[in-house]
C-alpha cells in the first residue's frame, strides 16, 4: 500500500505538497479504483499550458436505479490543497455534455463544495463523493443520439444485403447476399 503512495509521490514535482497530495490521491483511489493519477499538460483559458497532476477515470453514478460510469478529470495546481481542484466531465465520442447548474457546455464542473473550498476541511475523496451525489440528481452526460439519416442508411444497407423468406408453415428465415447479389455461403457450409 505504501509503495503505491510512494509511486504517486514520485510523480509529483517538488512544487507540490507531495506527502499530503499523494496521501489524498491514494485515499481517493482506494475507493474509486478507476481513477488514475498522471502528470499532464493542462491548457488554461488564455492558452497558457502547464504540467499539472490530474486524477482521471470514471466514477459510478446511480441515476434512476441504474449505475452509469461517468468519466471525470480533476486537475490539481501546485497550490493544492490551498486552492480547489479544477474539475471536468470528459465525455467519450458517444456522449454529449448536458449543460446545467453545475456543468458548463465545456464540461467544467462548478459546485458549491469547490466554491467554498477550505484547505484542511475539504479533500479529493469528499469532492468525488459530492460530485457523484450531484450527478445522480442532475446527470452531466447523455449518450449521443444517432442521427436518423445514419439509422436509415444502416437499415437500408441491411435490407439490401439480407432477404427474409417465409415458409409454408409460417416460420421465416433470413439469407444474406454477397455484393454481387448471390447467396452468401462460407466454405464447408451446408444448407440444411
Amino acid at each position: 500500500m505504501s509503495h503505491c503512495r510512494d509511486s504517486i509521490k514520485k510523480l509529483l514535482p517538488k512544487t507540490y505538497e507531495r506527502k499530503r497530495v499523494a496521501h489524498e490521491i491514494f485515499a481517493t483511489m482506494a475507493f474509486f479504483r478507476a481513477l488514475i493519477p498522471k502528470m499532464e499538460k493542462y491548457v488554461y483559458n488564455d492558452g497558457a499550458t502547464k504540467n499539472l497532476m490530474s486524477l482521471s477515470g470514471t466514477v459510478p453514478v446511480i441515476y434512476n436505479e441504474k449505475t452509469y460510469h461517468i468519466p471525470i478529470c480533476l486537475w490539481l495546481e501546485e497550490s493544492y490543497p490551498q486552492t480547489a481542484p479544477m474539475c471536468y466531465v470528459k465525455p467519450t465520442r458517444d456522449m454529449v455534455i448536458i449543460r446545467g447548474q453545475y456543468v458548463s457546455s465545456g464540461g467544467e464542473v462548478t459546485l458549491p463544495y469547490l466554491e467554498d473550498w477550505k484547505a484542511g476541511e475539504c479533500d479529493l475523496l469528499s469532492l468525488v463523493q459530492v460530485m457523484i451525489g450531484i450527478f445522480g440528481e442532475c446527470p452531466p452526460l447523455a449518450m449521443r443520439p444517432i442521427p436518423e439519416s445514419e439509422q436509415t442508411s444502416c437499415s437500408m444497407q441491411f435490407r439490401k444485403q439480407a432477404e427474409i423468406h417465409e415458409t409454408d408453415d409460417g416460420s421465416s428465415y433470413m439469407s444474406l447476399l454477397n455484393e454481387d447479389g448471390q447467396l452468401f455461403q462460407q466454405e464447408n457450409e451446408t444448407n440444411c
